[in-house]
Formats: structure tokens, sequence, C-alpha cells
């Protein structure tokens, strides 16, 4: 294939004028894109995009150049991670407010090998224990010291802060799980240490710095028939099948659920990491719950205690929270290292009459007792959607991506879709049948700003799809734009003035682009969505992240070129996106946005 910029799959339709229904309401004045479906990435005129981070590229001084054809684990262990995903931007230094330097906290979800090695064959087949080695090195997460000036975003390699996490980084296990019967492993008899964090997707960030990262899609690493086992059902439950998608258990025994039947009940977590300490280790928050987590929307409560709103993300799972016992200390951070490993975990329950309960998992509470094979809190942490389905919390239509808004002092809920959904098990909070699109769901605390409270309100912000589609029975704000709809909404971010910002997970299913949509969520704009930024075929937008003071917007694209149906390939890739160089594949990679007069966005 040639080195021109993009393979064009369909032809932009002229579309993105602006309705006459209220279109002036927004607060957002950024001239909108239409819908599109090419190699390239767009974004609203008079918008800069800067590639500052891609897959490969060195993290320290000693990390080697991106060479695709010859990568190694070794390498990759002081490179750029892959499929990036969630950013948070840390300002340096601790306590500052500064938007010109700080740290960047990124995801890194998954390896698409048939995109990162020209030896690739073919997937459900052993690839050979190097291409394993460098998976595994390019998942988890990354820190890396970023600074501004005049506009232009740079990496500091000398920076101390730097490191990779991987799969196989030791990070502590914490909390009631730490220790338990069902944690413990011939590597790890003791049940204390685990072997690397996997499948890292959205994430979110503590008040005293930290960040949290969620384990999501955990089955995607494990395979082995565990129908042997005492954990099948566990197993079943999380989406574990014999033949697993990667061959690491080919090569490493304990991703091999026959030969370490409890390997997978170490992932599936939340994971705490301190960017600010160079030397601290990471831990799982075991009282979190163990899920496919998505996101963490964090709020410090009004009696001092923290609140963390978690999506499971899949299918007819459900929405919790986590109430700490302590409060936070605001005068020393270090102290609050431990704080989410005490407390209770919550799942919800979503009521026709816009009410939302909270259903304690507590062992011993109503049928989460022996009877019912849960002997301890371990077991009901272990298998929280066990937990969580038999004490009657609400099957949600996919929730992934939780952010608090602190200007509205609410929580949006991403729903990203369920399309198998069929008429009897229609509810008030998953309204339609083979759901396609996905919704959002606002949250609102109790009297008082309380998010810890038993019962809170909940109500719609919009469903997805095409509003000009009767059958879709999409809902916007009358004055949205035939490029301004969206479709799977997947993770958020909050502008400084409490606008909210949508990326998006499967538009190309719908003959455009995923990318990033932002609208008020109070006044005359709320719900009256505006393309700003479109990805590259088959990418997905992800970790949307703005700068304290909002002129510089961060964001991933991850897997770009990996469109299903297109048959795209290391070797004859449907778009080369960013680099568009023969020979070098389609790269995920983090992306700086601002405005060329360096005003805030939006």
């Amino acid at each position: 294939m040639d080195a021109s910029p993009a393979r064009v799959l369909a032809e932009e339709a002229p579309q993105g004028a602006p309705s006459s229904r209220g279109a002036g309401d927004s607060t957002l004045t950024f001239t909108e894109i239409v819908h599109g479906l090419d190699g390239q990435h767009a974004v609203s005129p008079g918008h800069n995009v800067q590639v500052l981070l891609r897959w490969g590229d060195p993290i320290t001084q000693k990390a080697p150049a991106f060479d695709p054809q010859s990568q190694t684990a070794a390498k990759q262990n002081i490179q750029f991670g892959y499929d990036n995903d969630f950013i948070a931007f840390k300002p340096l230094p601790y306590g500052s407010n500064s938007s010109e330097r700080g740290l960047l906290c990124i995801n890194h979800e998954s390896a698409r090998d048939h995109l990162m090695f020209p030896s690739f064959t073919t997937h459900k087949r052993d690839n050979g224990k190097d291409l394993v080695d460098v998976e595994m090195a390019a998942v988890g997460h990354t820190i890396v010291e970023v600074h501004q000036t005049r506009g232009v975003w740079n990496v500091d390699l000398k920076s101390k802060y730097n490191r990779r996490f991987t799969a196989s980084t030791e990070i502590d296990i914490a909390g009631p799980v730490a220790g338990h019967a069902r944690m413990c492993t011939r590597d790890d008899p003791k049940g204390r240490t685990a072997l690397g964090t996997i499948a890292n997707c959205a994430g979110g960030e503590t008040p005293w710095g930290t960040v949290l990262t969620a384990e999501e899609n955990i089955h995607f690493f494990f395979g082995g028939d565990a129908s042997g086992t005492p954990e099948a059902a566990n197993h079943k439950l999380m989406g574990i099948v014999a033949e697993s998608y990667y061959s690491w258990g080919n090569h490493y025994p304990r991703f091999d659920v026959v030969a370490e039947p409890h390997e997978p009940n170490r992932f599936g977590w939340m994971v705490e990491i301190d960017p600010y300490n160079p030397r601290s280790r990471p831990a799982k928050r075991t009282a979190m719950g163990r899920f496919k987590h998505e996101g963490a929307g964090v709020v410090v409560n009004p009696d001092g205690r923290l609140v963390c709103y978690m999506g499971d993300d899949e299918i007819n799972q459900f929405v919790y929270k986590f109430v700490s016992r302590r409060t936070v200390n605001t005068r020393d951070r270090t102290r609050n290292w431990g704080l989410l490993d005490d407390g209770t975990l919550y799942a919800a329950r979503f009521n026709d009459d816009h009410t939302v309960d909270w259903l304690p998992l507590v062992w011993g509470a109503g049928p989460l007792t022996a009877t019912n094979g849960f002997a301890s809190q371990a077991d009901v942490l272990i298998e929280t959607r066990r937990a969580a389905t038999v004490m009657g919390a609400t099957p949600m239509d996919r929730p992934e991506d939780i952010e608090f808004n602190k200007v509205t002092n609410s929580v949006f809920i991403a729903i990203t879709k369920n399309a198998p959904r069929r008429e009897p098990n229609i509810n008030a909070a998953n309204p339609r049948e083979r759901n396609r699109h996905g919704h959002i769901i606002e949250l609102f605390p109790a009297d008082a700003g309380d998010h810890a409270a038993a019962t809170q309100r909940w109500q719609i912000l919009l469903l997805a799809g095409n509003p000009f589609d009767p059958q879709v029975k999409a809902q916007y704000h009358p004055g949205v734009s035939t490029g301004g709809w969206l479709s799977n909404p997947d993770n958020f971010a909050i502008d400084p003035k409490g606008r909210l910002w949508i990326a998006t997970d499967g538009a190309n299913d719908y003959g455009f682009n995923d990318g990033l949509w932002a609208t008020d969520v109070v006044g005359a704009g709320r719900a009256l969505t505006r393309y700003f930024f479109r990805t590259p075929v088959g990418g997905e937008m992800t970790g949307p992240t703005f700068t304290p003071d909002g002129t510089t917007l961060f964001v991933s694209v991850q897997h770009p070129g990996d469109l299903e149906r297109s048959g795209s390939s290391f070797v004859n890739p449907i778009t080369r996106w960013p680099d568009f160089k023969d020979g070098i594949p389609p790269r995920p990679s983090v992306l700086a946005i601002r405005a060329e007069n360096g005003k805030p966005i939006g």
C-alpha cells in the first residue's frame, strides 16, 4: 500500500448544518464538523491538533526509537504502550494548578497483534513467545512528564516520574480480599502480590493526587477449561472461555485457568497508582469490588468521606458506588493511602419513579450468606457480579464511564448499548428495546448534597442515535444538527465550565467515525450535542481530559485502522494514521488539542 493519507471508505455527506430549532441555545461556540468515514482525523476549524505520544515512542532517554520490524519486550517496557485509553493530567508540582507542566497518566487497554506485528498470521493460534512478551509489555499504564511552551507540548524524557506498568509489574493486593485462599497461587502462596495490571480501560482521580486505573476485559487474557475447578461458575460469569483471545497461557501457566484457577481472581479490580512518588507500588483496592471496571467518578462527600461511582462494562451488568469509612485527610496526602481499603460497596437499583436505591453488598446482609455460596466478605467481592444479581440490582444497557461534575454536583453515566434487550425487560432507566445507540443518565445527590445516601434521584440526559429517524426514538435538544447526533457514548470529560464532553465507541457501525461531542447540561442548551473531533477510521475515542485552565484538551485515539470488516492488518492497513509512512502501521496516539487563539476549548 502506498503512503497516501488514507483509504477512503465512504464519501462525507453534506451534513453538519445546524437546525433552526434553537441551535443558538448552546454556550459552545466552536464550529461543528460533519460525520465522515475516512482514515484522517478532523477537528473543529480554529483548533490545532498535536500528536504528542504514539505507540512505541520512547518514554526515557534509554529507550530506543520505534522500529515496528523488530519490537521486543525489552524495548516495549520503556516505550509508550499500545491502545492508550484513560488520561489524567496531574499538575506539577503537586498541589499547584499548573496548565503548563504536569504528569500524563495513561492506560493501555489491549494489544492488537494483527496491527502490531509484521509476522502476525491469525488469531486463535500461538504466534510465539516473543510476540506474547511484547503484548504483555504493551498493556498496563504509562506515566510521563510533559510541559507546554508557546502552545506546543513536549515529553521530558529525563523526568524521574516516567515509568511503565505492565502485565509483569508487582502490585500489592490490598483490602478485604488480600491473603484470602481464593487469591493464592503457586507463585504467590500468600495471596498478597499480583503480577501485572491488564485490560486497563477508563479510570478516575482521587483528591490526594493518585489515579485509579480500571481493569476491564480480563477474560481475553485467560484460557483453559475451568469446568473441573471450583472457580468454574465464577470464571464463566466473567466471560472466561477455554480458547482465549491471546495465547499467553501457552507460555505462562498463570494465564491457564486449569494450571492456576485462582489467577483470574487477582484481576478485575480498581488499581491505585501514585504518580507523584516514583518509588511507590500500585495497589489493587479489593474493597471496591471485582468486575469489568470501566471508570471511577470520585466525590468528596459533605461529611468528608470519599464516594466513588463505578460501571461494569457489559450488557445487563450494574452500576456501583463505594463509600469509604474514613474521611479524606486534606492536610497530608500520604495518610489517604489505604483509605479505599475500608468502606461499603453498593449496587444500584434504578426505580421507575426516578429514584435509585443503593443495595449494600455486605456479607450476611439479605441473601449474601453461606446458603447462597458466600462464605465471607471476600467471596462477595470476588464475585461482585453475582452478589449484585442476588441483591436485585438493575441490569443496565452496558454502563461504562462515570464522571462527577463539580459544577452541577451531579454524576453522569455513559450507557453504551444493549442490542439484545427486549420488551419484557424494558424499564425507565433502560427504556428502549434493541438499544443499539445507548444513552446518558444523570444522577443527583440526596438532600444537602449527600452522595453517600441510600436513595438518590436520576434522570436521562439524552437517548443517542439518529433523531431524524423516528424508529430510533432518540431524544436530544430540538436544535441538534444532522452532524451533531452521536451513537454509543463511552467516556466523558467535564470542562471547567461544567459542560459534558462525550467520547464514543461504535459509530463506525452506522457509517461514520467515532469522535468527541460536547453539550451543556444546564440551561437552554442542555442535550444540544455538537461534534468537535473525529477519529480516523476504526479508531475509538477515549480518555478526554482538560488542563485546569481548559486551554488544552488531551484525547486518546485507540486502535486506529481496526475496522473488522475491512481486513485491516500490519501489511495492509486501512489507514497509516498518524505517520502515513510506508512500513509504519497505524499507531494508537495521545493528542493535544488547542485553540489557535489560545483561549479555552469550547
